[in-house]
């Protein structure tokens, strides 16, 4: 009875995955390392149509046409926005094209997924923003905002009594673009994702591509390292928020833990009085025992989530859109602010 119970359930959840079929058409503009790597194995996994790649080279388009089946390459723009059955364009090209690109996918009434970041500022930021069509979606690639675990903790902040957090972002030199809008977007749009709007309290350069920055949001306060001195070897990514109950910790999107605070009796810690255990509760850690999907780094960086979010947004299957172009306001107005740093 039991092994039976085990094999309906085992062949449901195999009916279901293969029940997930896409009735649009999709194009791609971009085939960079990080594309490559992070975007195209999730569209691959998920058997999103892509019916046209669109890149800048006719050799490379060449070389993608023998690649990927069935993919017509391009490097004409204009042909792709130009047929009706492209419903949604993913863009993930140079970041200094995004914006000339997303301006083109908005003006043909075409969904867009854009990759971070989607223009340089503020400003044109608004002009995306108001040129976007009512029936499109778009989606901006921050996909933390997608992670398991920033889901998690956000659900759990919201239950809280905010105090105060700490969070670092260290990587190796990065001379090819700009770490603000570039590397450190990332850091910055979670702790707006998670805390809301934020004005600059202090901010420091200590070194070109380091910046030591305070934070004030509504309820809570920051302090942020945001640096490229360290190394990418052994980059770092964790964030420490105190709350009136218990201290929660985030190791590269990874681990997720909380502490609760020991009591105190007349104002003096129960644990220097009656010593116990320190409790530390596992809200989420990747397993790296069993290679499924929910357990690979795609899925735990959130580029998972992000990408089916917006695919099943375009087929009106859903509409959880964590990062539209307006969502990310909040970010680009603290990036206009630490641009003068």
């Amino acid at each position: 009875m039991i092994q039976g119970l085990i094999n309906r359930y085992k062949r449901l959840r195999t009916e279901r995955f293969l029940d997930q079929r896409y009735q649009y058409e999709y194009a791609f503009v971009g085939m960079g390392q990080h594309s490559l790597s992070n975007l195209y194995p999730v569209l691959h996994y998920l058997q999103v149509p892509l019916k046209y790649i669109c890149v800048t080279s006719e050799q490379k388009a060449r070389l993608i046409e023998r690649k990927f089946n069935g993919v017509k390459a391009t490097s004409s723009l204009d042909s792709v926005l130009s047929d009706d059955t492209v419903h949604g364009v993913f863009v993930a090209a140079s970041p200094s094209a995004h914006f000339q690109i997303a301006s083109k996918v908005l003006a043909s009434g075409k969904s867009l997924f854009i990759e971070k970041p989607p223009c340089p500022t503020l400003a044109d930021l608004d002009t995306l923003c108001q040129s976007c069509p009512p029936s499109a979606t778009v989606t901006v690639g921050l996909q933390k905002r997608y992670a398991p675990a920033i889901q998690l903790l956000r659900k759990r902040l919201s239950r809280e009594r905010l105090l105060h957090y700490d969070l670092h972002y260290l990587t190796g030199a990065y001379p090819e673009g700009n770490a603000l809008l570039d590397l450190f977007i990332h850091p910055l749009d979670l702790v707006t994702f998670l805390f809301g709007k934020a004005d600059v309290i202090t901010c420091q350069k200590t070194a070109p591509g380091s910046l030591l920055v305070m934070l004030k949001h509504d309820h809570i306060t920051g302090t942020l390292e945001l640096s490229t001195a360290y190394t990418w070897t052994a980059a770092e990514e964790s964030l420490k928020v105190c709350t009136q109950s218990g201290v929660y910790q985030l190791s590269q999107m990874e681990e997720l833990t909380y502490t609760p605070t020991s009591r105190t009796i007349l104002g003096i810690p129960q644990e220097k009085v009656l010593p116990r255990p320190t409790t530390v509760e596992y809200l989420y850690a990747r397993n790296n025992f069993t290679p499924v999907i929910t357990n690979n780094q795609l899925y735990s960086q959130g580029y998972f989530g992000e990408i089916s979010a917006f695919v099943d947004a375009v087929e009106g299957r859903r509409n959880d859109n964590l990062s539209s172009l307006q969502a990310v306001r909040d970010t680009y107005e603290l990036i206009q602010q630490l641009s003068s740093c």
